[in-house]
């Protein structure tokens, strides 16, 4: 999760993000032929997503969903590209992934499969990505941490680096989502078609992460949540989400990726149980301690 810098990190934003506890696993097995069968488990174990692709092109044989297999055969092919030996045994490769949340969620289920297809073919996850989905890498970036990053994207290299990010009112802090899956690419699209002059967004939005980081009450947080929010609702000339749906709730809300959909940051000085039915009253009901959901 992007906790600060949203679409900003496009254009060189140093940003905090924090890794979720929930990811994605890979398996592979051989097996005698020359196909690769993929299959895609959801949360509760049932198929969501299967392929059969012929490994010598990687042209679709059979597929459950043809958006979904053309991705991947784009993505396989990005893979060849870096290593031109991978997959080339003639063997029947039969590829299984287990998701641990909700394919709604947004919590990276694109991201950490180049991850876990870097691992497997021991290439660059970045150069993978960039070659493929495109993006920032920050949600890569993430796939291997133990905690929080601050990240950078330059015009010729990244950044990555731990950063001790473990507030002392992370006992306020919620997430929740809102039952709306945003597609990254095309919020990506939108951010550049409406950005024009960022006035000096980027650096304030790097000096205001670092602020953030550096919160020691759970009033400063809020007072910075609101300054970010305001900050990026001038560069999208989109009204903050708390604007739009939450005008009533006594604490702040805090987009969190691309705007309009997926978690929001909430912050609260009352009980979790009343921040909850706050929630659950608009009909959001999946709700996440900050801590229960994140690697701090």
């Amino acid at each position: 999760m992007l906790l600060t810098g949203e679409y900003l990190v496009l254009d060189g934003a140093r940003v905090l993000a924090v890794p979720c506890k929930l990811g994605q696993s890979l398996n592979v097995k051989e097996r005698p032929g020359s196909e690769l069968i993929w299959k895609s488990h959801d949360r509760f174990g049932n198929i969501w997503f299967e392929a059969k692709f012929d490994l010598m092109g990687f042209d679709i044989m059979e597929s459950s969903d043809k958006k979904v297999a053309k991705s991947l055969k784009s993505l396989l092919r990005a893979v060849c590209r870096q290593d031109g030996d991978f997959l080339s045994r003639w063997k029947k490769y039969i590829v299984e992934t287990y998701l641990d949340f909700d394919l709604d969620w947004g919590l990276g289920s694109s991201s950490t499969l180049v991850a876990c297809l870097a691992e497997w073919a021991e290439v660059n996850p970045y150069y993978l990505l960039f070659d493929s989905f495109g993006g920032s890498g920050y949600d890569v970036a993430c796939a291997d941490a133990e905690g929080p990053i601050l990240y950078q994207l330059g015009k010729e290299s990244l950044s990555v680096e731990s950063v001790d990010f473990n507030p002392a009112f992370k006992d306020q802090l919620y997430l929740v989502h809102l039952g709306k899956k945003q597609s990254s690419q095309e919020a990506i699209k939108h951010y550049f078609k409406r950005k024009k002059n960022l006035n000096g967004a980027i650096p304030e939005l790097t000096d205001l992460t670092s602020e953030v980081i550096g919160s020691k009450t759970l009033s400063d947080f809020e007072k910075l949540m609101i300054a970010h929010e305001g900050i990026l609702s001038a560069i999208l000339k989109i009204e903050p989400v708390k604007a739009r749906f939450f005008n009533d709730f006594w604490g702040t809300v805090k987009s969190l990726g691309a705007w309009g959909g997926d978690f929001v940051l909430v912050t609260s000085d009352r009980g979790m149980d009343d921040t909850r039915a706050y929630f659950n009253k608009k009909g959001l009901d999946t709700f996440f301690q900050f801590e229960e959901l994140v690697m701090l």
